[in-house]
């Protein structure tokens, strides 16, 4: 099923029943009082999160979403059916925005979660309801109101622990399946992870779960290669790992790379910007220990914010990362995330 992480829907609850004008009509009983019923009440329509979606697909063909109609009250005093409610299901994580006011309704981040989004009309009243002394036979009632109609953005935000991010290539999908039973696509060309991937990682029988998102590169805030787009993926994330390819190119262009994709984060969002942000260089293996060491030193040199930490790992021969999953997750653990 293909990955869709956005939708625009709208939401249109049912119209409430009108009341009815009746009087009762029996033999011998010419004149008998009013006896019109009420009107059912509209559907609403309800969101709930559901553990077996991790999609917005089903939203991609029908935008429209309408509940039932409350059916018109009768005579003989008898209510109109109210109508059926209407409950849409949607992945955990999905963030709930009115389209209009680009303001967010709510975070449905909870398995089986359940919100009313729009309400339905009110039922109208049959003509029982206004006989008074002094008006035996009405001829009033009123309409059933209509039901809410809203404009929605759904945007499915992944929930994971840690957030990869880095140049296409350099390793990120590596790490991810080394770490965990995640199975992404990997190959020697850019742009082989075109979706997010989530792997869960066991540590001392608990887990954490890391997402990896497409390569972030120079331009991705106007739109250019595929990262911008996913990185919103990353700002439940408590921590992020920014991974670089050590043995890709010289010292200069490498921390230039790293500040470009710095650069991008901090115009796409600041607070993503400010998270706590480690270092892990990866294909140490193609280095000598010497190389390592002088290259780390002349990359960090150039660089103008610090870093909080630096790793050095091979994920392909799974070097450095277990203390780099150990560490992770007492990081997680003094944040109260495990």
């Amino acid at each position: 099923m293909q990955f869709i992480d956005e939708a625009i829907i709208q939401v249109q609850a049912g119209k409430g029943g009108d009341g009815c004008i009746s009087f009762r009509r029996e033999k011998y009983i010419p004149k008998g009082g009013p006896n019109g019923g009420d009107g059912g009440n509209g559907g609403n329509i309800w969101l709930e999160t559901s553990r077996n979606l991790n999609t917005l697909f089903h939203f991609k063909f029908k935008k429209i979403f309408t509940a039932i109609n409350g059916d018109n009250g009768k005579s003989n005093n008898r209510s109109g059916k109210k109508g059926n409610d209407l409950i849409l299901y949607v992945p955990i994580g999905t963030r709930v925005i009115n389209n209009y006011t680009n303001e967010i309704i709510i975070d449905m981040n909870i398995h089986n979660s359940k919100i009313l989004i729009a309400r339905g009309g009110w039922h109208g009243l049959g003509n029982t309801r206004f006989k008074s002394s002094t008006n035996r036979t009405p001829y009033q009632r009123t309409k059933g109101t209509k039901g809410e109609v809203l404009n929605l953005k759904l945007e499915l935000i992944l929930l994971a622990d840690v957030g990869t991010l880095g140049l296409p290539n350099a390793g990120k999908s590596t790490l991810i399946q080394s770490i965990s039973s995640a199975k992404p696509k990997i190959a020697e060309y850019p742009f082989t992870t075109l979706i997010p991937i989530l792997g869960v990682v066991q540590i001392r029988k608990n887990n954490f779960v890391v997402a990896d998102i497409p390569g972030v590169i120079q331009g991705a805030s106007k739109g250019i290669g595929l990262g911008i787009q996913f990185l919103k993926h990353l700002e439940r994330c408590k921590i992020l790992l920014h991974i670089v390819d050590i043995a890709s190119d010289s010292s200069s262009t490498i921390a230039k790379n790293i500040q470009d994709i710095e650069h991008e984060i901090k115009i796409y969002n600041i607070y993503l910007y400010n998270k706590t942000r480690w270092l892990i260089f990866n294909k140490i293996d193609l280095l000598t220990h010497k190389q390592q060491k002088e290259k780390i030193n002349n990359i960090l040199k150039l660089l103008i914010n610090p870093i909080n930490k630096i790793y050095l790992i091979s994920s392909l021969n799974q070097i450095g990362t277990k203390k780099l999953c150990i560490d992770l997750f007492e990081f997680l653990k003094l944040n109260e995330k495990l």
